[in-house]
C-alpha cells in the first residue's frame, strides 16, 4: 500500500495518560521521586534575582540529566513574570477567565498588563500527574524555538511555590474540539488536509531541526491547537525528551503517553525512539480522517480502539469509504482519501523499521494539502 512514490522523491498518543514503570529500563532522567525544586524561588522584593530568573532555569536544565545534560544551550527566550502579574492577567485567576485542565494543571485566558497581549496561562496543580520537570522541559523546549507550527511560549512564572507557563493565545481551541464536539462546525477535508501537513512539519522541526532533536512522546489531537485560519501549532511539551543521537538507537525511558496514541512497540518495552511519534501521528491522521476517537469506549467492542478497528479495513480499498467522516457528507476526492490513509496506515505499522521518517511524511501531506478539493466542481461521494 504504498503511497509516497506519487509525490516524488523525498528530501531525505480516549486521553488516559500511560504511566508504566519498566524496571529494566528506568533512567535518571524520568524519576520524579528527584522533583526537587529546579528554578529557584525568587522572593517578589528581590528585583535582582527576579532579572535573573531566565538564566536560572537555562542553568539547572543544562545540567540536569532529565532533558539530556546538554550544556551548550542558548539563554532562553520566555520572559519572566511575577506571580502578581500572572493574578492581574486572569483577573485572580476568575473562574470567567478557564479555558480547560490538562495534566499539568488549569488554563486561564488572560491579558498581559505591559503590553495588553492576550495570553493562555497554565497553572500547575502541585498534586497533577505533571510536575517541575515537566514545568522546566516545557521552558527549555519552546523557549528555544521558533517556528511557526510550535506553540510560542512567551513567559513563565517560577515565584515561590508557584509554576505558570504563559503561552500564545489560539482562537479556535484543539483540534480535538473540532473532531469530537458536537457542538463544533464540522472541519472540511481541505482544512483537515491543512491541520494534519502542519502539524506534520511541527514534528519535522523537533526531529530533524533542533539539536539536540527531540522526542515529542505525547502526540494527540488534544495537543494539537488551532490558530486564525485553522493554522496548527504543536503543543505541550512537558513530556518531551532528548532524542538518540550517534550510534544509539533509542532512549531506554519509563513509559509516557497517552492510551491510544502509544506505540505498541514503546508500551512494551520502554525504549522510546523517533518512530514512536510517528506512530502517535498516524493516529492523528486516522482520526481527521475518520473523525473517531483513539479510544472510544462508547462503541462495541471491536470498535473501541481506532487502530485496532482500522487495520482490517487498510486491506481492502473498497471499503476506505467505510472509514471517512460521516461528517464530510461525501465532500471528498477519492484519490485524496486512498493516499491520507495509506500514509496513516504506513505510520501505524507495529514494526518501527516500516514506519516512515518524519521528511516523508511532511512531502506527502504538502502535497495532499496542495490539492484543493471544490464540492462545487468535483463530484460527491455516495457513501
Amino acid at each position: 500500500m504504498g503511497c509516497f512514490p506519487c509525490f516524488g522523491d523525498s528530501n531525505k498518543r480516549s486521553n488516559k495518560k500511560i504511566n508504566t514503570t519498566h524496571n529494566q529500563h528506568n533512567d535518571q532522567a524520568d524519576d520524579d521521586a528527584r522533583h526537587s525544586e529546579i528554578v529557584k524561588t525568587t522572593p517578589k522584593e528581590t528585583q535582582k534575582k527576579e532579572e535573573s530568573k531566565n538564566a536560572v532555569v537555562v542553568q539547572q536544565l543544562e545540567t540536569d540529566q532529565s532533558f539530556g545534560g546538554h550544556g551548550e544551550m542558548e539563554e532562553i527566550k520566555a520572559k519572566p513574570f511575577t506571580f502578581d502579574e500572572m493574578e492581574y492577567a486572569t483577573e485572580n485567576f476568575k473562574p470567567d477567565h478557564f479555558l480547560g485542565e490538562g495534566g499539568f494543571g488549569k488554563v486561564f485566558k488572560g491579558k498581559l498588563r505591559d503590553t495588553s497581549q492576550v495570553v493562555a496561562i497554565k497553572r500547575l496543580d502541585r498534586n497533577g500527574t505533571q510536575g517541575i520537570r515537566e514545568f522546566v522541559v516545557e521552558v527549555m523546549t519552546l523557549g528555544l524555538v521558533d517556528h511557526p507550527n510550535l506553540v510560542k511560549l512567551i513567559g513563565f512564572c517560577a515565584e515561590g511555590d508557584q509554576r505558570l507557563l504563559v503561552y500564545e493565545f489560539m482562537p479556535l481551541g484543539s483540534l480535538e474540539d473540532h473532531l469530537h464536539d458536537p457542538s463544533r462546525k464540522s472541519l472540511d477535508w481541505n482544512t483537515r488536509m491543512k491541520i494534519a501537513a502542519g502539524a506534520a512539519r511541527g514534528l519535522e522541526y523537533l526531529h530533524d531541526k533542533m539539536n539536540p532533536p527531540v522526542i515529542y512522546r505525547d502526540l494527540k489531537c488534544s495537543n494539537i491547537l488551532l490558530g486564525e485560519d485553522y493554522h496548527p501549532k504543536l503543543s505541550d511539551f512537558g513530556l518531551a525528551k532528548v532524542g538518540p543521537t550517534g550510534d544509539n538507537t533509542h532512549v531506554s525511558t519509563r513509559v509516557m503517553g497517552t492510551y491510544g496514541y502509544c506505540a505498541p512497540d514503546y508500551a512494551m518495552t520502554g525504549q522510546l525512539t523517533f518512530k514512536s511519534d510517528i506512530y502517535s501521528f498516524g493516529v492523528v491522521l486516522l482520526e481527521i480522517i475518520t473523525g473517531r476517537k483513539a479510544i472510544d469506549n462508547t462503541k462495541s467492542a471491536k470498535e473501541q480502539n481506532l487502530v485496532a478497528w482500522a487495520r482490517p479495513l487498510f486491506k481492502d480499498r473498497k471499503k476506505f469509504h467505510q472509514m471517512v467522516d460521516p461528517l464530510l457528507q461525501g465532500h471528498y476526492p477519492v484519490r485524496g482519501l486512498y493516499q491520507a490513509l495509506a500514509i496513516s496506515a504506513m505510520c501505524v505499522q507495529e514494526e518501527p523499521s516500516m514506519r516512515p521518517l518524519v521528511a516523508d511524511v511532511v512531502t506527502a501531506l504538502t502535497y495532499l494539502a496542495s490539492q484543493i478539493y471544490d464540492p462545487q466542481i468535483h463530484p460527491v461521494q455516495n457513501c
